[in-house]
This record gives structure tokens, C-alpha cells and sequence, in this order.
């Protein structure tokens, strides 16, 4: 896919299709890094905070708890 830079006041802009939004999983007024490396042009999203339902809809049920070796004390923990 193909864009062209265009003005936009007084800075440059490139629109971005809609499909190339849908496959990046970027909506309107999401917060992207932009960045150059080794001459290319990168777009990062930032990362955005989760909601307590998105957290829940990724959940597996795969999540087993289990005990963790914490070390020997090292002071005067109480058992």
C-alpha cells in the first residue's frame, strides 16, 4: 500500500487507510512512538492500560498457583 506526504498546516502528513489501521489494531487518537531506524520510519503503539473485562475475556483458565522459594532469612523474620 501506497501514501503519499502531504501539508498539513505548516508540518507534512501521510493518512493512514483504515486497513492498515485494523491490521496495526490503532484507532483514532491512540498515541503512537515514532522513531527512525537505520533510515526507516517506525510507528510504535504505546502501550495502552488494559480494563478489568480485557483482562478477564484474555484469561485461559491455564493459571495454576503454586510456592515460590523465597531464600533462607536473612534477619529476625518471624515464622
Amino acid at each position: 500500500m501506497y501514501a503519499k506526504i502531504q501539508k498539513w498546516g505548516n508540518s507534512q502528513a501521510v493518512r493512514l487507510p483504515k486497513p492498515i489501521l485494523e491490521m496495526a489494531k490503532l484507532n483514532e487518537n491512540d498515541t503512537v512512538e515514532i522513531k527512525v531506524q537505520d533510515g526507516n520510519l517506525i510507528m510504535v503503539p504505546l502501550k495502552k492500560h488494559k480494563t478489568l473485562e480485557e483482562r478477564i475475556a484474555e484469561y485461559k483458565g491455564d493459571y495454576k498457583c503454586g510456592e515460590w522459594n523465597t531464600g533462607k532469612p536473612t534477619g529476625e523474620e518471624v515464622f
